[in-house]
Parts: C-alpha cells; sequence; structure tokens
C-alpha cells in the first residue's frame, strides 16, 4: 500500500531515529499520535514515533481538511495550537494563490469565521508543513515504514502485564517504559491481547437507541421516495442476482448488534482552477457494474445536489465527502480491514481508490449520466500541489471505526447526551452521533436500500473518561489508546473526530508521563494530579458556560401535567414496541419505540376511562427528535372513529377537541410510518366551557 506525503519523506530524512528506545513508544503517525508525541517531548521525556507506513498525520493531513468540529470552544492544548497556526499560515498574503484570503471568507462558505482565533479550513498540504514545524521544534524523532509483525505470537513483547517492546516486521525491535497506540486500526492494543470489539452492540448491551441495525432510521443519504432503484443485475428480476456490494441477508434485526462497520471512502481534495487541476482518469481496474446503482440512481432524475459536500477550503480547492444515496461512501466493501492482515487492508484500500475514481469517472463521462449532472462534476480535478507522493491522489483512506477497546469505562450515547457523566474528563466530546451507512439490502418491495445512517445531534458538549483511553485493570498497564478508545458504536462516531483525536493524545501522553515519573500503571495515576497538568497545558475538560444548557433526563411528573394523563405502561395491548430511555424527558422510568419494521405491524391502544362524555382535547406524549416519524397513526375509537396524523419531530400538539363518549379508545400505529413512533403517554382533558 503506498500511503506517501511531502511531509513524511521530510521527516524520515530529517528525523529518522538511531535510537529504538525511548520513554515513550508511540505507535502510529495519525494526528493523535504526533499531539502525543509533541506533549511527552514537552514534557520533558525521550518519545519515538513508528509510524507504519510513510504518510503522518492521518485524516487531517490527508483530505480531511474541512474540520469536523462540533463546538470549537472545547477545543484546546496542542490541538488549538495546531488551528491557530493554520490561521498563521492563512494570514500571510503569498499564502493565497488562487484567490484573495478576503474573497475566500466573503464569497465562499468557510466553516471558520475571519475574524476567529484559529482557522478549521486549509489545504493539505499546510496541514503538513505545520505538523512537520511542529514536530521539528519539539525534536521529535519519528520511524517510517515500521509495521508491527502481525504474526501469531508476534509483534509485542510483554512481561508482567505490561509491553516492553514492539517488534516490526524486519525484526526492529522498539522498547519503552510507556506506550500508546494511536493508529485508527488499533492494532499495538490487539497485539497486547487488550479487549476489544468490532461492530454494532445490540441496542441492549447498553440500553441504547441508536446502536444496532438501524433500518427505520430515515435520513437524507438515502434514496428518496419515488427513486425505486433495482438492485438485480437485470432490473426487476431476482434470478439475475444481485448487483456488487449489496448483502443479500440484509438488514437483520431492529436494535440488533452485528459485525458490520460504518463506510470508509477517501476524502477527495478537489479543484477547479484550471491552472492547478489534472484530470480524474479512468482507473485500471474499472468495472461498470460497481456504478451500475449510480446510473440508475442518475437516471431516476432524483439524484441529490452534486455541490452539497464540495466543501471550500483555501485556493479554490475543496474537501469532499460523501453524500447521498449512491456517493463516495463504499459501503459493505470493509467489513474485513479492521482486523484483516496487511494484504487484506492493502486489497480492500485499493478497492476504494479504484471505486472513488471510478466513481467521479463515470460522473464526468457516462453517457447515462443526465448532460447537467456530468457538467457539473466535469469541472472537477485533482491539485497539482497536493499528495504529488501518491499521484495526487489523498494517501489515507477515512478509517471511520475499525476495532474500539473495552475497558472500565465504555463511552455510551448516555454520555453523549448528558445522561450519564465522567468525572474524570481527559477531554470533551461534542460532534453529534454520527454513523455513516453500513450496508445495502433489499426491500419487501424489491428496492435497493442503504442502512446504518444516523445522525443525531443537538447535544452540549460532553466529558470524556480517562479510563476509556486506557485498558480495563490487569490489561497492558502501560498503554493508552486515544483514538481506538473504548466506547460503543454510536458514542464513537460522536468522538471520532480528529480535533478529539489530537486533544485525547496529548492527554494520553500526559498520563504517560506522570506514569513514568511515579513507575506507576496508568490506571494508578492520580486523576486530581492528571487533571492539574491538562488544565495547566490548557486542555479543556468541562463545557464552557457558554456551551451549557439543561438536559432533563429525569422523570416527568405526571401530577404537575394538566388532566388525566396516562403512561405507556398502562396501555391495554402493545405490540411491535420497545423499551426506551434514550432522550428525555419522559414519564416514568421511559417510553416505548416501535421496533422499526416494514409493514406498519406496530400498534399501542389506550383504553380511556372518564367521568362523562365530552368534548376532549388529546394529546399524545413523546420526545421528538429528528428520525421520528412525521406521519405516526393515532386512531379515535369512540363516537365517530378518527384518523390523525401526528408529526413527531415537532413537539407534541394539542388534537380536537372532539366530541367523545366517557369510555373511547386511542390506538397509535406505526402503518406507513417515515420514522420511529414514540409513545410516552396519552394526556386528556375536558374542554367544557
Amino acid at each position: 500500500m503506498l500511503r506517501s506525503s511531502l511531509l513524511s519523506l521530510a521527516i524520515a530524512g530529517v528525523l529518522a531515529a538511531e535510537s529504538r528506545q525511548a520513554g515513550i513508544v508511540i505507535y502510529g503517525g495519525t494526528s493523535a499520535g504526533l499531539a502525543a508525541a509533541i506533549q511527552a517531548a514537552r514534557m520533558g521525556k525521550s518519545v519515538l514515533v513508528v509510524e507504519p507506513y510513510t504518510h503522518l498525520g492521518g485524516l487531517t493531513t490527508g483530505g480531511l481538511s474541512w474540520t469536523d468540529i462540533g463546538n470549537k470552544q472545547v477545543v484546546g492544548g496542542v490541538a488549538r495550537e495546531f488551528y491557530r497556526r493554520i490561521k498563521a499560515k492563512y494570514d500571510d498574503p503569498r499564502a493565497w494563490t488562487a484567490e484573495t484570503r478576503d474573497a475566500y471568507f466573503r464569497t465562499r462558505r468557510s466553516s471558520t469565521a475571519a475574524s476567529e482565533d484559529a482557522m478549521w479550513t486549509f489545504e493539505p498540504k499546510v496541514a503538513s508543513q505545520v505538523y512537520r514545524e511542529m514536530l521539528a521544534e519539539s525534536g521529535v524523532p519519528v520511524v517510517v515504514n515500521a509495521r508491527l509483525d502481525l504474526r501469531p505470537g508476534k509483534g509485542v513483547r510483554m512481561s508482567g502485564g505490561r509491553i516492553q517492546a514492539i517488534v516490526t516486521e524486519d525484526g526492529s525491535v522498539y522498547s519503552g517504559s510507556m506506550f500508546i497506540d494511536a493508529t485508527y486500526e488499533g492494532d499495538l492494543m490487539a497485539k497486547a491481547g487488550v479487549r476489544y470489539t468490532v461492530g454494532r452492540e445490540s441496542n441492549s448491551v447498553h440500553k441504547e437507541e441508536y446502536n444496532g441495525v438501524q433500518a427505520a432510521h430515515r435520513h437524507r443519504h438515502q434514496f428518496p421516495d419515488g427513486a425505486n432503484v433495482s438492485p438485480y443485475v437485470r432490473p426487476g428480476d431476482p434470478r439475475s442476482g444481485l448487483l456488487p456490494i449489496i448483502d443479500p441477508g440484509g438488514p437483520g434485526v431492529s436494535g440488533e448488534g452485528d459485525k458490520r462497520i460504518q463506510a470508509y471512502c477517501f476524502r477527495m481534495c478537489l479543484t477547479n482552477w484550471a491552472p492547478n487541476r489534472l484530470p480524474i482518469e479512468k482507473p485500471a481496474g474499472y468495472q461498470e457494474r460497481d456504478h451500475e446503482l449510480l446510473l440508475r440512481f442518475a437516471e431516476t432524475g432524483k439524484y441529490h445536489d452534486p455541490a452539497t459536500k464540495y466543501d471550500p477550503i483555501p485556493n479554490a480547492k475543496t474537501d469532499t465527502n460523501n453524500h447521498g444515496a449512491v456517493s463516495t461512501d463504499y459501503m459493505g466493501a470493509n467489513w474485513d480491514y479492521p482486523e484483516g492482515d496487511y494484504a487484506t487492508r492493502e486489497r480492500i484500500v485499493k478497492r476504494h481508490e479504484v471505486y472513488q475514481k471510478g466513481y467521479m469517472w463515470t460522473l464526468q463521462n457516462h453517457p447515462r449520466v443526465p448532460g447537467n449532472i456530468r457538467e457539473y462534476y466535469r469541472q472537477w480535478g485533482l491539485p497539482k500541489d497536493e499528495f504529488a507522493g501518491n499521484g495526487h491522489w489523498p494517501p489515507q483512506l477515512y478509517i471511520r471505526e475499525a476495532r474500539r477497546m473495552v475497558s472500565d469505562v465504555v463511552m455510551t450515547e448516555h454520555h453523549v447526551v448528558g445522561r450519564a457523566l465522567a468525572a474524570d474528563s481527559v477531554g470533551m466530546g461534542a460532534y453529534g452521533m454520527d454513523s455513516h451507512n453500513v450496508q445495502r439490502y433489499v426491500t419487501a418491495a424489491g428496492f435497493v436500500r442503504n442502512e446504518g445512517n444516523v445522525q443525531v445531534g443537538g447535544f452540549q458538549p460532553y466529558p470524556i473518561s480517562y479510563r476509556s483511553i486506557v485498558p480495563a485493570r490487569g490489561q497492558a498497564a502501560n498503554l493508552a489508546v486515544p483514538v481506538c478508545l473504548s466506547a460503543s458504536h454510536i458514542a464513537y462516531g460522536s468522538i471520532r473526530m480528529e480535533p478529539v483525536f489530537m486533544v485525547l493524545g496529548q492527554s494520553a501522553a500526559t498520563a504517560a508521563v506522570l506514569a513514568l515519573q511515579a513507575n506507576t500503571g496508568l490506571l494508578d495515576v492520580p486523576y486530581a494530579k492528571l487533571r492539574e497538568r491538562l488544565l495547566a497545558d490548557k486542555q479543556i475538560l468541562e463545557a464552557p458556560p457558554s456551551t451549557r444548557r439543561d438536559f432533563k433526563a429525569a422523570s416527568l411528573d405526571p401530577s404537575k401535567l394538566e388532566g388525566t394523563v396516562i403512561d405507556d405502561t398502562q396501555a391495554a395491548s402493545s405490540e411491535g414496541f420497545s423499551p426506551s430511555r434514550a432522550t428525555g424527558p419522559y414519564l416514568g422510568d421511559g417510553y416505548l419505540k416501535d421496533d422499526g419494521k416494514d409493514g406498519g405491524k406496530a400498534r399501542l391502544t389506550f383504553s380511556v376511562k372518564m367521568g362523562r362524555d365530552g368534548p376532549y382535547k388529546l394529546r399524545l406524549l413523546f420526545t421528538p427528535l429528528a428520525n421520528r416519524a412525521s406521519n405516526a397513526t393515532l386512531r379515535i375509537e369512540g363516537g365517530t372513529p378518527r384518523d390523525l396524523a401526528i408529526d413527531q419531530r415537532r413537539e407534541p400538539a394539542w388534537l380536537g377537541p372532539f366530541p367523545l363518549p366517557r369510555e373511547f379508545r386511542v390506538t397509535v400505529s406505526n402503518d406507513g410510518a417515515d420514522g420511529f413512533v414514540i409513545v410516552d403517554g396519552l394526556q386528556v382533558v375536558s374542554a367544557r366551557p
């Protein structure tokens, strides 16, 4: 696998380590690894970065240049310094070659305001330059092309529950007192015998709502209504077989776990500035059948706005990410990556490259793509001045998720939304829960659908536990894992942002230095002492007052609600609903959520008994969210039957008044629902004057 860049080549030439021993050995030159190395060096400890390939900086220098942040106020320490240095580069007018600084901020959509102290959009080559300078200033030695030996019984030397050394494929031994696994894959963690998991947990494991199979969760990265695309080689003919990357066993049971992982892609750096533009050629290995779904989708006339995720970075370039039903995410092609050997991973990375270049070439050239779409895509090419050592293609595949450690604290959905609080904060998460699609499957009607995309936000920043970045007691006492940390699938979808990895890398290095000084394991570092040093180094460990808001997860008091209140637990009957406590406030101990099955099989009935005949107003109680149904069905039976549609993406509204007898029934169902149907209770109020 070729992963090279001007940055890594320069570092390899200038900082190649003579010594193979250091107080702290960091495996993985990702943004987390580099932040950790810089912090350790600044604290006066010997440190060595061992990078399995040649690219340094991970996604931060590999194409993810429109930074996914969540909340800028909780990015501190080395990470904040990095983004401030980015700004300093662009404060120099000479940095602007294709446009002026003023024009960029005035006419181009940017996630950075011109007046900010830091800059969050940048060219990959500038991010590489900043890291190169920070490493040189700190005197951090880096070894590249040093892959951990993954053969059974090889790769890691342990003694007394501690790592003594790591061994690379060429037999080189790198020994240290403390180790940090900063890779996206978690190879060192796994070789050290640390417990981990891969894939999606069932919602029942951590009592979550957004984990596991999410076929009922509707989002824009989905085939829109009316875009009925056949999944079969011959449209409409199941006997012809399925097109590539459609799972014949999908989607699975709603809310249940599996070993599937969210899709990968390259964050393409593109330009439409002709003096710096190279064409995207048809890749060797191109197969039109790999893009048949794209062609059929384009032919429906419901293809998404192509410009949506061509996020502008300086000098007429983009950070281009996945968007829409068929895009750069190669869902289903990466499931073997997390635990694959190097050859397996190389095949997967190359397959993604061929797919994504082929995707762009198809959109630019194929006659079945409508002319207006072809015209838009033809303006884009690869920048001549980016990734010259890798054919101008991004050197880092976006490994959105691989292994995840299972330690004494598992960060879950409850931490993200504020129902649980980590008291030993080493950094803040702030992004919404974000999982890209995991698979494609065939619906009962015979059409293709995507599954796994979840994007739920609106939360205040939350602390990330120190115990989630170190293994459980008794496992590798001198190892920290700031990237493949201990988190559920859906919580990891919030944490997995590059600034957060940098923050956690710095915190991991700080803890490692303190452990070295005290000659203890990482779990024995007093948190009070760690916190003191982190704050001194300008890490942010709690939400600033301006970002805080009350999140009431406690039960609602029905006595404070008007009229008669019937909890979901008092329903006369229910079918197809399961209990949840994911989003408050709610009555009692939680609410009911439909199982998301097709066919409208979920039913819940309230039998209402009032003192006399109506009129009555009714209100179905639920917690509104974007993934809820906008058309939940409510049927009132008593007198004249009434069928009503309830928009559960908005606050509960009063219905009626209706002339109802003293006894009547209210049934809620998911017939034709376009999202989850939630039932927390029913409120009935007399409307008599």
